[in-house]
């Protein structure tokens, strides 16, 4: 398997939670990315700031580790722009009828056994794995 990264993902993988645990034992608050982007596209008195702290953070993460470890963000990108695009509607479309994404529902919820986001994941992973194999061997990619 090329990329296999099993020590860096596992680090990658106890910092998202960290940081999940982090956010709820703080601030009380979940870290579902699509919720806290929706908080500062549309934002409320008194709850923007953490909001952009955090996405922040995450930017500024991604900027140190392309600076320390460039190859980590190198990506091949198998599909056509019109593709990405079209992935990036229906994942917002899902996000929206989900109400949270994967990080939301999948790292925060499943951890607190929370049964809608349990049942949310596993709905999110199944149409992944059916739309890729359904691009792929279907339709043979865009």
């Amino acid at each position: 398997m090329e990329g296999f990264t099993p020590v860096l993902s596992s680090i990658g993988g106890i910092l998202i939670g960290l940081a999940a645990v982090a956010l709820l034992l703080v601030n009380g608050r979940i870290a579902g990315i699509s919720g806290i982007t929706a908080g500062v596209l549309h934002p409320t008195q008194g709850n923007t700031l953490w909001r952009v702290v955090f996405l922040g953070g995450m930017l500024v993460g991604a900027m140190l580790i392309r600076w320390l470890h460039p190859e980590a963000l190198a990506i091949r990108i198998d599909v056509s722009n019109a593709a990405v695009l079209l992935g990036g509607f229906l994942v917002g479309i899902g996000t929206r009828i989900g109400n949270g994404c994967t990080s939301g529902h999948g790292v925060c919820g499943v951890g607190r056994l929370a049964p809608r986001s349990m049942v949310a994941s596993a709905v999110f992973f199944s149409v992944a794995v059916f739309t890729s194999w359904l691009i792929r061997h279907v339709t043979g990619g865009f």
